[in-house]
C-alpha cells in the first residue's frame, strides 16, 4: 500500500488505516478476542501501518487488544490512541486536565504493551480546561519521550490555532465523508494552511455508504446508531437515493460504492487518511483495495454532479452528542 505523511509533521502512515472501535465498542456485541486479533493482523500483512483505537472504547479493552495484536510487530506500525473522557467513560464527561491527560497516557501504554504512544490525541474539546493547559501536557509527554505526535478530534478551527501554538498538531480526526462534507468549509483550509494531516473517521458513513443497509436493516440493541438521527428508517429510506447513484458509478468501475468511498477521500487532499472499521475479513480487503482505485479528473466530476443533487437526510449525532463537536 502506498504510504502518506501527516501534514508536515513528517508521520508516514500506510495511506488507509484502520478504526479499531467498533471491535470492542459502539456497534454491537464485541468480536471474540481471536478473531480481532486476526482481523488486525491480516490488516497489517495488507499493508495497513496505521492502528486506531481509545481509552473510552470499551472502556480499555480495545487499547488491550491492539497491544496484544499488535506486540510481533510493534516498530512497523503506528498507534493513536486518545484521552478526555472521565475515568475513560463516554457517559460520565470530559476531563482534559493535564493531571489526567499523563494519567491516561501511563495507563495506555501499559495496555497497549509499548514505551511510546505515536499519536495521542483529545478526544473531545473540553470547555473546562483550557486547550492551552491541555496541549501543555501532551508537550510535557512529548518532552519525555512516551508520546512521539500530539492530535486533536472534533476540534473547531479557532481551538486548532490555540492547541498547535503551544504544541504542533500532527493531525485531526474528524467525521468526513460522502455523505458529511463540513469539514470542507473550514477546517481543510485551516489544517491546510497549518501544515496538520486530516484522519477520517466513519469514512463509509458509518457503513451506509458500503449500501449494504436499508431503511429495513435492524441494529444489534446496544449499536450506537439506534440513536443517530441520520439511520432513522425514513431518513435511511431518503438516504439511499445516495447510495444508488454512487452505485451506478461503481458498477462502471468495476469497483464497489465502498471502494468509490475511500477512493474519493484519498482524492481529495494527499494529506487525508481515512480510517474505515470492520469486524469482517472480506469487508478488510475490500477497504484495503480502495487504495488503488484511481479517481479520473471525470470520475470526480460525476460524483459531485452525484453529491449536488442530494440532500442527505438526518443529523449525524443526537443533540447531547452534537454539542460536544466543533468547539
Amino acid at each position: 500500500m502506498r504510504m502518506r505523511k501527516l501534514g508536515k509533521s513528517g508521520l508516514e502512515v500506510s495511506a488507509l488505516g484502520l478504526g479499531c472501535m467498533g471491535l470492542s465498542y459502539g456497534y454491537g456485541p464485541a468480536t471474540e478476542t481471536s478473531q480481532a486479533i486476526a482481523l488486525i493482523r491480516t490488516a497489517f500483512e495488507r499493508g495497513v501501518t496505521f492502528f486506531d483505537t481509545a481509552e473510552a472504547y470499551g472502556p480499555f479493552v480495545n487499547e488491550e487488544l491492539l497491544g496484544e495484536a499488535l506486540a510481533p510487530f510493534r516498530d512497523k506500525v503506528v498507534i493513536a490512541t486518545k484521552f478526555g473522557f472521565k475515568g475513560g467513560k463516554v457517559e460520565d464527561g470530559l476531563d482534559s486536565r493535564p493531571a489526567n491527560v499523563k494519567a491516561v497516557a501511563e495507563a495506555a501504554l501499559k495496555r497497549l504493551k509499548t514505551d511510546r504512544i505515536d499519536l495521542f490525541y483529545q478526544h473531545r474539546v473540553d470547555p473546562d480546561v483550557p486547550v492551552e493547559d491541555t496541549a501543555g501536557a501532551v508537550k510535557d509527554l512529548i518532552r519525555d519521550g512516551k508520546v512521539l505526535h500530539f492530535g486533536m478530534s472534533e476540534a473547531g478551527a479557532q481551538t486548532i490555532r490555540r492547541a498547535h501554538a503551544v504544541q504542533p498538531v500532527t493531525a485531526l480526526q474528524s467525521e468526513y465523508s460522502l455523505w458529511w462534507r463540513e469539514p470542507e468549509q473550514e477546517i481543510l483550509p485551516t489544517l491546510e494552511e497549518l501544515g496538520i494531516g486530516f484522519v477520517p473517521f466513519s469514512p463509509l458513513g458509518k457503513g451506509f455508504l458500503t449500501g449494504a443497509i436499508t431503511e429495513s436493516t435492524t441494529f444489534d440493541k446496544s449499536d450506537f446508531r439506534n440513536i443517530v438521527p441520520r439511520f432513522s428508517s425514513s431518513a435511511r429510506k431518503s438516504n439511499q437515493t445516495l447510495v444508488d447513484l454512487l452505485g451506478e458509478i461503481a458498477t462502471a468501475k468495476k469497483v464497489t460504492p465502498a471502494q468509490i468511498a475511500l477512493a474519493w477521500l484519498l482524492a481529495q487532499k494527499p494529506w487525508i487518511v481515512p480510517i474505515p472499521g470492520t469486524t469482517k475479513l472480506h469487508r478488510l480487503e475490500e477497504n484495503v483495495g480502495a487504495a488503488a482505485v484511481t479517481l479520473s479528473d471525470a470520475d470526480l466530476a460525476a460524483i459531485a454532479a452525484v453529491l449536488a443533487k442530494v440532500a442527505v437526510q438526518g443529523d449525524r449525532y443526537p443533540a447531547h452528542l452534537q454539542a460536544r463537536v466543533g468547539r
